[in-house]
C-alpha cells in the first residue's frame, strides 16, 4: 500500500485487539454469525439505481466492530504498559465488543440492525442486510456489508437526512458516490468488467464527434439547449 500510494512513508499503526483464540464457546461467547450482503444483493442494487436514475452513495464506519454491545460476560487483561499499580490482579470487564472477539462481527451487526429498525426501517425477509423505508417523498434502500454502507433512493431529502443521521449516531467517512465498493470487489476478484465495444465516444461526448441521432438524444438527456432554440429569443 505504501508504494501504490507513491509516498514511501512508514507509519506506525496500533489497535488494542482481544486474544480470541483463547475463548471457549459456551463461556465466553454463543452465536458468532453474522449475515454479509451477498453480491447478488449489490448487483441487484446497482442495477435498480441505474434503470431508475438514481445516485448510489457509500458510507464506511469506523471501528464498527467496537460499537457491538456484548450481551456475555467477558473479560480481559489489563494490557501490557497499561497495568495499574496495585491492581495487577485485576482484570476488565468489556461492555462492548474489541476486535479479536469471536462474537464482535454479531455485535455489530445486532447493533445496526436495531438502530435500522428503531428509526423505521424495513428488513427484507429474504436478505437481512437489506433494508427500505418508505415516506411521502420517495423510497430509500440501504444494504450493509460488514462495515461498508451502501445506499439509494427516489428521494434526495430522504438520502442527505439518513446520511447526517448516520453520521451522528457513528463515526463514519462518507466516501460519496459509488465507487470504492466496486473498486475493492474487482482487485478481490470478486467481480469482473467486461468490454462493451461501441462506436460511439460516450465518454467524450462534449470534444469526440456523435453521430446526430445520438448527439440529439444525449443532449436532450443532459438538459443541454440547442443554440438553435435561442434564435430569435436572445438575439443571436
Amino acid at each position: 500500500m505504501i508504494e501504490k500510494n507513491n509516498t514511501w512513508e512508514l507509519k506506525n499503526k496500533a489497535r488494542l485487539v482481544a486474544k480470541g483464540y483463547s475463548q471457549k464457546p459456551g463461556i465466553d461467547f454463543n452465536e458468532t454469525f453474522a449475515p454479509v450482503a451477498r453480491l447478488d444483493t449489490v448487483r441487484t442494487l446497482v442495477a435498480v439505481a441505474a434503470q431508475r436514475n438514481w445516485s448510489l452513495f457509500q458510507l464506511d464506519v469506523k471501528s464498527a466492530f467496537l460499537n457491538g454491545v456484548l450481551s456475555e460476560e467477558v473479560y480481559v487483561d489489563q494490557p501490557s504498559g497499561f497495568v495499574i499499580q496495585g491492581s495487577e490482579d485485576k482484570v476488565y470487564k468489556l461492555k462492548k465488543a474489541l476486535y479479536g472477539l469471536k462474537q464482535a462481527p454479531r455485535a455489530w451487526y445486532e447493533e445496526i440492525n436495531s438502530y435500522f429498525i428503531k428509526t423505521g426501517f424495513y428488513r427484507s425477509p429474504s436478505e437481512a442486510t437489506l433494508y427500505t423505508k418508505m415516506s411521502t417523498s420517495g423510497i430509500l434502500i440501504v444494504s450493509l456489508y460488514v462495515d461498508d454502507i451502501i445506499y439509494t433512493g427516489s428521494s434526495k431529502e430522504m438520502m442527505a437526512a439518513f446520511k447526517n443521521d448516520m453520521m451522528r449516531q457513528y463515526e463514519m467517512t462518507d466516501l460519496g458516490l459509488l465507487h470504492h465498493f466496486i473498486r475493492d470487489a474487482l482487485q478481490n476478484g470478486e467481480i469482473d468488467l467486461l468490454y462493451c465495444k461501441t462506436e460511439e465516444q460516450l465518454a467524450d461526448i462534449f470534444t469526440k464527434s456523435l453521430a446526430r441521432d445520438r448527439f440529439e438524444y444525449l443532449r436532450k438527456a443532459l438538459g443541454v439547449i440547442s443554440a438553435q432554440h435561442l434564435e430569435g429569443s436572445v438575439g443571436v
